[in-house]
């Protein structure tokens, strides 16, 4: 059977209407330094140096963060971000007197003034940008660090794709395999305790490229069921050229999936949660089990190649 064709089951159906949500970043401080006209092209240009005070002036003394329009003075000329005022009760951190709505302007122009490297320069990013820009494009900077694909523990984890290749053999003893074919078998010996259980069974090598396997059981509503999908180690611009195929089945019957691998820079809750995957319901895959379904044992069978 394939899910192509199981358009007449409610359970499909009910998955069909839901789409997937995406949560945008609400960064309100990059908008509001946008409206200032401030050109946010970024040029790769030699090192400059700004000075620790200089850096310093432009630190929030209560969330340490870099301090964007509206910057925000006392009447003695201390200053904060906008976002901390609510949190010290109108009353200046550092003497205590009553803030106002009095913005520092010259800090605001000092700051425009300013050009500084991305913070992951260390990860190979040699852009100069200006102050105001640059946590725009930090947000989506090519080089910005990977976290952690495992999903069985909220490993806090970061690096580039070699190095979390290397966490993931190492530290989460990760199968790793060579080959761009798979076929695994699941199996659990009491499945109607189905609580959410995560494996990432394998991570695979081919083309030159890394892809992780997640095979899961978690509830949609009231429904146990299991998922399994492909997530692609690198940008979603590259994912893109890869397409993945998944094959369960049983007793003369199998389900098919065939989609895009999503990158790591989604989190696997992500993907799941947007059913960007091969979805069995518990009863069909004790049915594809065999026996007196009391087992889970299934079979996934998969294949990754490039498109052309």
């Amino acid at each position: 059977m394939d899910t192509s064709m199981a358009s007449g089951n409610p359970f499909f159906d009910d998955l069909q209407n839901k789409g997937e949500a995406i949560d945008h970043p609400q960064n309100e401080d990059i908008m509001d330094c946008e409206s200032l006209n401030i050109p946010s092209q970024a040029a790769v240009k030699p090192n400059g140096t700004v000075s620790s005070s200089v850096r310093e002036l432009l630190e929030c003394p209560v969330c340490c963060n870099s301090m964007y329009p509206p910057i925000l003075q006392c009447l003695n000329g201390h200053t904060l971000c906008s976002g901390c005022k609510p949190k010290v009760d109108n009353r200046c951190p550092t003497c205590r007197h009553e803030l106002g709505n009095i913005r520092c302007l010259a800090l605001e122009k000092l700051a425009a003034s300013l050009e500084l490297p991305c913070k992951y320069q260390s990860f190979g990013c040699n852009g100069i940008y200006p102050y105001y820009s640059k946590p725009k494009h930090e947000y989506q900077c090519s080089y910005r660090p990977y976290g952690c694909p495992y999903a069985g523990s909220e490993c806090t984890v970061i690096g580039d794709i070699p190095h979390l290749v290397a966490h993931l053999k190492d530290d989460h003893k990760v199968d790793m395999h060579n080959g761009c074919t798979f076929n695994h078998r699941y199996v659990k010996s009491n499945p109607h305790e189905v609580e959410n259980a995560t494996w990432m069974l394998t991570v695979f090598s081919c083309f030159g490229q890394y892809f992780c396997l997640h095979f899961e059981a978690f509830h949609i509503g009231l429904a146990p069921v299991y998922i399994a999908f492909l997530r692609f180690m690198g940008d979603n611009n590259e994912a893109k050229n890869y397409s993945y195929s998944l094959e369960v089945g049983g007793n003369g019957r199998k389900l098919t999936w065939q989609g895009v691998p999503r990158s790591i820079r989604d989190s696997h809750r992500k993907v799941r949660d947007s059913f960007d995957g091969l979805i069995i319901q518990r009863n069909m895959a004790l049915f594809f089990s065999g026996g007196d379904r009391k087992e889970l044992k299934l079979r996934v069978t998969g294949r990754i190649w490039k498109e052309q």
